[in-house]
């Protein structure tokens, strides 16, 4: 019989051992998106479409989709909001909540909040959780695009349009940009779908 209890108390340990395992390396996967880039953001306030103020502590524990446009641009900026509307009613149809989208304006001198309205509204954007901020100078848009997103913003000298990503960026609750996707052809909605249910 102590034998038995032995082999028993034995079996009881390895069982024990194989769920806290188990436990483990499903709570270090919850969460968490593989080969994330985990870029933090750095804490910003800006002005939104609706001449208030905005930043990240009205994102702090959301999940949001970010990009870089501005309402004059003639070429990349049109499909890109386009798809990300898209998406955004995807989200919608899936029930996902607290997914937030922020688009910063690489020409704040032009887009105005006014102007950032009425780019939303020709869209079709839900801006009860879709954002477009403004109100930074040229210089600050640019090394916030490079410094925090790793990417070009730069308007030239001449001319109204100005060079900027075509990529959307999904930042997690953490405040940190964990991937990018291609914003214009071959967007991976349903990729980007399956992450932010990861992150959540």
């Amino acid at each position: 019989m102590e034998e038995e209890g032995c082999v028993g108390m034995k079996y009881k340990k390895v069982y024990l051992f194989l769920i806290i395992s188990i436990l483990l390396l499903s709570a270090c996967g919850q969460n968490d998106i593989k080969d994330a880039l985990n870029w933090p953001v750095k804490n910003f306030t800006y002005t939104d479409q609706n001449n208030k103020q905005f930043g990240s502590k009205d994102l702090k524990g959301k999940i949001w989709i970010s990009d870089f446009i501005y309402t004059s641009c003639t070429d990349i900026c049109p499909p890109m909001t386009a798809n990300l509307v898209k998406l955004q009613e995807m989200i919608k149809q899936k029930g996902l909540k607290n997914v937030e989208f922020v688009s910063f304006s690489v020409d704040p001198t032009v887009d105005n909040p006014q102007a950032l309205q009425a780019f939303a509204k020709k869209f079709g954007a839900d801006t009860k959780s879709w954002t477009f901020l403004t109100g930074y100078s040229q210089k600050s848009i640019e090394n916030f695009a490079l410094k925090n997103y790793k990417t070009l913003v730069k308007k030239p000298e001449t001319g109204d349009q100005v060079i900027h990503g075509i990529d959307f960026y999904l930042v997690g609750p953490d405040g940190k940009i964990k991937k990018e996707y291609p914003g214009i052809k071959d967007v991976p909605f349903d990729q980007i779908i399956n992450d932010i249910k990861t992150l959540q």
